[in-house]
């Protein structure tokens, strides 16, 4: 026993004290500008470092992300996928120490007369009973080391593989919440603009009737009221589409009492988010770590293909006592080792590792290639978000003037043509006007939500906060 104990702490010491032959690990060169197109805020807080909880301010928007955190497959995809890496990381780590295990045999063989070297039949019996290890690789160029290298970066991009799951998944959820409540406000102007046309419909007809109008003016009424009702259904249709994409989201149907029902209001009490530069945004977001981490996972994998052109020594030792009969195995004079070293020197091998070696470099290139795409387009993620945050406050207002215009237009209109000065074609064109006014307008604050919610989103907010993130 005392052997193997030697013999293992000289392959562990042996270990410990080689290296790899994987390149030095280098990050490429962002290749984006220094500093956004588009001038960000310089103050407020990292959406980085802001748990979604402290971002969004609306407690059923909350709520429905927690249960979506608990509930969404997709994101319990990636969980689970992280366990996986996890347990092959711990698979090729352990094979840098050798697997000890003992053994005992029993062993009964009859040989006929023609075999048997006496001429006779004969009966052998042998036991034994042993400690030891088989073929375990000295490490001496880093191969296993490599393997295992490469699987722990594997298993760092899985798990920020996660993490941009969760980004993603809160601002879909919180983007689906806002588009339903936008889509139930705009249902609700539609009703309020069905009604208002109905009436005019009615006095039309009325006045038709007693001839103070012609049938054109019936007939235009009567498209506009047609028109608000094709409106309406199709925004019904549309409702409920909205709402099975906030349930897939979440993961379970939902109730009534769940979904939005109120104008569109603000999502987050923080009016600013520290847009930084560039250089440090970037690094935070979960998918352009991932990319980072699968590249040095190829850089580690080169490591492995070098190896491979160099002689590989494995060791092969056991222990124990052995006996031709079960009750002499533990007697004085029956102990027993063996100890068979082998070396491998690869002289011919039809190609196979120059080609590995190329196929892990070129892997390496493609990973510095992904690497690369994933900072521009998260470069350009914020710089768009910024861009429209920029004009976004702007059209609010101006669209605000433009409804509320549009409302004393209409008002005006309408009072015109009941005391006979104009004609209903001109409150038909006011009414028209009005209503489009109003969509433009939620359409608008929905633009001004959802680019905070994606600001957020693309600045690398999201992942904190979750109860089971480990």
């Amino acid at each position: 026993m005392r052997k193997i104990e030697i013999l293992t702490t000289l392959a562990a010491l042996t270990l410990a004290g080689c290296g790899t032959l994987a390149p030095d690990y280098q990050r490429p060169a962002a290749p984006v500008a220094a500093q956004w197109s588009v001038p960000g805020p310089a103050q407020g807080k990292s959406a980085a470092d802001l748990a979604w909880q402290d971002f969004f301010i609306d407690q059923g928007l909350r709520n429905l992300i927690a249960e979506a955190l608990a509930n969404n497959r997709d994101l319990r995809v990636a969980t689970l996928s992280i366990e996986k890496a996890r347990a092959q990381y711990q698979i090729q780590r352990a094979s840098l120490l050798p697997s000890i295990a003992a053994t005992g045999t029993d062993s009964n063989q009859r040989l006929p007369a023609d075999l048997s070297s006496t001429g006779q039949a004969m009966i052998s019996r042998s036991a034994s009973v042993g400690v030891g290890f088989s073929a375990y690789e000295l490490d001496l160029f880093g191969r296993v080391r490599s393997l295992k290298d490469q699987a722990l970066q594997q298993f760092f991009a899985t798990e920020e593989a996660r993490r941009s799951t969760q980004i993603s998944l809160v601002a879909e959820v919180a983007s689906a919440w806002l588009t339903l409540a936008s889509d139930h406000e705009r249902l609700e102007l539609t009703r309020k603009t069905l009604e208002s046309q109905q009436a005019s419909y009615d006095l039309a007809k009325r006045r038709y009737e007693l001839g103070a109008s012609s049938e054109l003016d019936l007939r235009q009424a009567q498209t506009s009221v047609d028109s608000a009702r094709v409106s309406l259904a199709q925004l019904t249709s549309q409702l409920e589409l909205d709402r099975n994409a906030l349930t897939l989201l979440v993961g379970r149907p939902l109730q009534d009492s769940e979904l939005p029902t109120a104008p569109l209001a603000a999502v987050s009490a923080l009016d600013e988010l520290d847009a930084g530069v560039p250089s440090e945004v970037l690094q935070k977001r979960p998918d352009v770590l991932q990319a980072e981490h699968s590249l040095q996972a190829a850089n580690a994998d080169i490591g492995a293909a070098r190896a491979a052109f160099f002689p590989s020594i494995t060791l092969t030792a056991s222990a124990g006592t052995a006996s031709s009969q079960l009750s002499g195995l533990f007697k004085a004079g029956s102990g027993t080792w063996s100890f068979a070293p082998q070396i491998n020197l690869p002289l011919f091998t039809g190609g196979r590792n120059v080609a590995n070696l190329k196929a892990v470099k070129v892997e390496r290139e493609i990973q510095v290639a992904t690497y690369e795409k994933a900072i521009q387009t998260a470069f350009r993620e914020v710089a768009d978000a910024l861009a429209q945050r920029a004009t976004l406050a702007d059209q609010l207002a101006a669209q605000t003037s433009l409804n509320e215009a549009s409302e004393v237009s209409f008002s005006l209109a309408e009072a015109r043509y009941k005391n006979g000065v104009a004609s209903h074609l001109e409150v038909l064109d006011a009414q028209r006007t009005l209503y489009a006014a109003q969509q433009n307008l939620v359409a608008t604050r929905l633009a001004l939500l959802a680019n905070q919610v994606t600001l957020y989103k693309v600045l690398g907010g999201g992942w904190k906060g979750d109860a089971h993130h480990d």
